[in-house]
């Protein structure tokens, strides 16, 4: 049965020249059983350094860890039961892929013919049968990584602990092996910390997101909520792509509001549970994928300035009437309607998935 993950208050401080660097602020996170939470953020925004923490590479400078209820803070990394898949593999060139993923449990003592089986089963499990002769230079880098997650799968973690594990890999792979640790995951449904910098990972597979900067969380909920309902115009930009206009909240009822931008009065989705004043500056958040051109009938007007075909889709950079810029994408197909450079077009979108943030 999975098991759960409790982060309380858990904070760390590494001091260089007598100078105090917060590495990570005061970060509480529950993680149900089974669940697969991924920390995303820029480098250096503390994502690894929590993920050694739960491991037990860090210690805590305050809060606590539990996992399944049991406080493990002070336990030694070997007693907490976790497995970590490194983003450089970490297998032995001189051991055959069998013996690298047969490494741990020869390390605790498991008989031969247990070893066999579950070497077996893990190499099965990752898609990698016919290769347990064989010895990590002979395989391509989405294979080697495949034998990394059968090492740790084989030991039968509690929780499972991923450091950017596809970094090194090419973007095809990329796309086939999160589906393949996705697919694994949920079968083993086993609790997983997946830490990456690639939004389109963390959007395809986590249940849960939690957006870090500068230490500290942003925002934690599922792809669909940070994706929709960004709590920071750092997380509207960090998502996907974002246009993040400046405008005045000219009225608000509830939820809905007007708001000035752009040389426009548009309507706007409010978030629950921020403050909001008539009369103040807030910034709107537009998708580029909501928007689309034409010319009359649009909710703002602007200039194309540049034009870019990305094969699947055009891309549109405007100028709007105040100055402002903004960026619109349009799936590509013959016959298509494109744009060129200095065309004065009408935006159209949806209000409703516009958000204002203060």
């Amino acid at each position: 049965m999975a098991v759960s993950l409790q982060l309380s208050k858990i904070a760390k401080t590494f001091v260089k020249d007598n100078v105090p660097f917060h590495a990570v602020k005061e970060l509480d996170l529950d993680v149900k059983g089974g669940e697969l939470v991924t920390f995303l953020g820029p480098s250096g925004c503390g994502k690894t350094t929590t993920l050694r923490m739960v491991a037990g590479f860090e210690t805590p400078t305050s809060g606590r860890i539990l996992i399944d209820g049991q406080d493990v803070t002070d336990v030694m990394v070997n007693k907490r039961h976790i497995g970590f898949v490194f983003q450089n593999y970490a297998l032995f060139p001189h051991m055959t892929v069998g013996d690298n993923v047969a490494y741990g449990l020869r390390m605790r003592n498991e008989s031969a013919k247990d070893i066999k089986t579950k070497v077996v089963q893990g190499l099965e499990m990752v898609g990698l049968s016919q290769v347990e002769k064989r010895y990590p230079n002979q395989l391509s880098g989405g294979e080697q990584q495949r034998v990394a997650l059968a090492r740790v799968l084989v030991m039968r973690p509690k929780v499972l602990l991923m450091d950017e594990p596809l970094s090194n890999l090419d973007a095809k792979l990329r796309i086939h092996m999160r589906t393949e640790i996705r697919r694994i995951q949920k079968q083993l449904d086993i609790t997983c910390l997946y830490v990456t910098h690639d939004q389109k990972e963390a959007l395809t597979m986590a249940d849960r997101i939690m957006v870090m900067n500068k230490g500290q969380v942003e925002q934690i909920g599922t792809p669909f909520q940070i994706y929709t309902a960004p709590e920071s115009t750092f997380v509207a930009d960090f998502i996907g792509q974002a246009n993040i206009l400046e405008g005045t909240l000219d009225d608000l009822d509830g939820l809905t509001s007007r708001i000035s931008t752009g040389g426009s009065n548009l309507s706007a989705r409010l978030l629950e549970g921020k403050s909001y004043r008539k009369g103040e500056k807030v910034s709107l958040v537009l998708r580029p994928e909501t928007l689309s051109l034409s010319q009359g009938g649009g909710l703002l007007g602007g200039t194309v300035t540049q034009v870019v075909f990305s094969g699947d889709r055009m891309e549109y950079t405007l100028r709007l009437g105040d100055g402002q810029s903004l960026l619109a994408m349009e799936n590509f197909y013959p016959g298509i309607k494109v744009w060129q450079e200095g065309d004065s077009v009408d935006l159209s979108f949806d209000p409703s998935l516009v958000v204002a943030l203060p």
